[in-house]
């Protein structure tokens, strides 16, 4: 079983900065971040395979967010650039633990307890 816990999350004016993280407890070949406001479903906004190393993301946040990986320390990074206040969500970390590596929920098996991107 892996465990994942996110930090990074707060408050930000528009146009600012904000870089998530997620400590896994072990290695993973396939992980994602996805977001989720009230209301509305859980999206996916970005995924990175690590060999070979590919990363796809959501049409809505391309150009602005920058997902990363240190495989030496099991930790998957979020940068967010220029946010807007409709990427406000609650954001979660998450992990799949066999099959593809697409950016949607019922791809992944192991979720973080998410942390909060507020965008005002």
């Amino acid at each position: 079983h892996v465990q994942l816990v996110e930090s990074g999350g707060g408050s930000v004016q528009a146009g600012g900065s904000l870089r998530l993280s997620c400590a896994a407890s072990g290695y993973i070949y396939c992980m994602g971040w996805f977001r989720q406001a009230p209301g509305k479903e859980r999206e996916g906004v970005a995924t990175i395979y690590t060999f070979p190393h590919s990363t796809y993301y959501a049409d809505s946040v391309k150009g602005r967010f920058t997902i990363s990986q240190d495989n030496a320390k099991n930790t998957l990074y979020l940068q967010m650039n220029s946010l807007k206040p409709e990427d406000t969500a609650m954001y979660y970390c998450a992990a799949v633990r066999r099959g593809g590596c697409y950016l949607v929920p019922e791809a992944y098996s192991y979720w973080g307890q998410g942390t909060q991107v507020t965008v005002s």
